[in-house]
């Protein structure tokens, strides 16, 4: 005990450190071997709670006071489940018929119908839900919860995700169109009738074809090879819409991804879409599926994407930034890593540009368990920020690019 502190003093200081570090979250007494000295604390920050997500989730309002980050936002801060207030988030821009890459006025499929995905993740409960393909549910987001919640099931598909909405109680209607998304539409189908397959030849590599291919490639028909090329001219009709500013790119592949941390920690997701543009009905893309529109770790963090959603499945990018910070990498550094895996693994020639690099885009939304979030993608192109809410209110920020230029 030092000179000029009596033993009164020494106790009466003791019990101000002690009550202080009560008083701070994460704040502990050290419990290591005894120092000559008075107690040392060990503060530990508090998390500090963020949302992250896409431009949608900071764009769209829907006529109320708050969008998504920001009611996403207020809900885990509040106390409320942190995936509901993630829902109640993404459900503001479902519901806003100006939005037309999700929910309610999302571009239908290439038969004029508006089929819907989501998935949600609950960090702490471990559990997930998802739908794919729902015809008639605005917020495909509650119906993946209530999978979730309802069911011992993941993912439920078409018919039976309809009828099984319908059969907890949600409002099933015949349309999801609004006319700026029909309208949409047929222009579409004037410029071209609607597909999405690939050209067959347009898959080579550049070699070689072994000869047993390039026999079966020989002998297709005439009448094949036209269907072939049409299919893949009404693909680029949609890409033209966006290209003369009919519709935003961000709608054009859909998607809201949103996910956010609470006080205590606790990490959930969610994304929702009304996938690609026009596509080949009942085409699922990678939104409503586990690791890559959306995957959480509770110990770890979150990632979410939009874009191509092709892309995401085959290299499972969301599981793979997660599994990057798992090892230690920064949410920056994990996105980049599922961006080069993406890079590397597009080999098509109908995927590449002139450039031999991918010829379209891809982002990552990504958060980690100390709360540290990153936005990268493929191309600073197009939408080139992200949106966060914290205790200072909703922001844009800046994308990170892996490659310089445009698709």
């Amino acid at each position: 005990m030092s000179q000029g502190m009596n033993r009164r003093d020494f106790v009466r200081t003791g019990a101000v450190l002690g009550a202080a570090a009560a008083s701070v979250p994460g704040c502990l007494l050290a419990t290591t071997a005894p120092s000559p000295g008075a107690p040392m604390l060990n503060l530990k920050a508090p998390i500090r709670p963020i949302v992250i997500s896409d431009l949608s989730g900071y764009k769209f309002r829907n006529g109320g006071p708050h969008n998504a980050v920001e009611r996403a936002f207020k809900g885990i801060t509040e106390g409320e489940d942190p995936l509901d207030a993630l829902i109640a988030g993404v459900n503001i821009p479902e519901l806003d018929p100006e939005e037309t890459g999700i929910g309610y006025g999302g571009l239908p499929n290439a038969d004029g119908v508006v089929q819907l995905d989501s998935c949600c993740m609950h960090g702490p409960l471990k559990r997930a839900g998802g739908v794919a393909a729902l015809e008639g549910v605005r917020t495909p987001s509650k119906v993946a919860r209530a999978v979730m919640d309802l069911t011992d099931h993941h993912l439920l598909v078409g018919k039976g995700a309809q009828d099984f909405a319908r059969d907890v109680g949600f409002k099933i209607e015949d349309d999801l169109n609004t006319p700026r998304s029909r309208q949409l539409w047929l222009e579409w189908k004037r410029r071209l009738d609607p597909a999405h397959f690939p050209p067959p030849a347009s898959r080579q590599r550049g070699t070689p074809a072994p000869a047993g291919r390039r026999g079966r490639d020989e002998g297709r028909t005439a009448d094949a090879r036209a269907e072939a090329e049409r299919l893949d001219r009404a693909y680029r009709a949609g890409l033209s819409m966006v290209r003369d500013g009919l519709i935003p790119e961000g709608s054009f592949w859909g998607t809201i991804n949103c996910d956010g941390i609470t006080p205590a920690g606790d990490i959930c997701g969610v994304t929702t879409t009304s996938g690609l543009a026009w596509k080949i009905p009942g085409r699922v893309g990678d939104s409503p599926i586990l690791g890559a529109g959306l995957y959480v770790d509770n110990d770890v963090g979150a990632a979410g994407s939009t874009g191509r959603g092709e892309a995401n499945l085959y290299n499972l990018s969301s599981f793979l930034i997660v599994e990057a910070m798992r090892r230690g990498l920064s949410p920056k550094d994990a996105g980049m890593e599922a961006l080069r895996r993406i890079r590397h693994n597009t080999i098509e020639k109908r995927l590449l540009n002139d450039r031999g690099l991918p010829a379209f885009n891809v982002r990552f939304f990504v958060l980690n368990k100390k709360g540290e979030t990153a936005g990268v993608t493929m191309y600073a192109a197009g939408e080139t920020q992200y949106a966060v809410c914290t205790e200072n209110g909703a922001e844009l920020r800046d994308f990170e690019p892996l490659l310089d230029g445009a698709p």
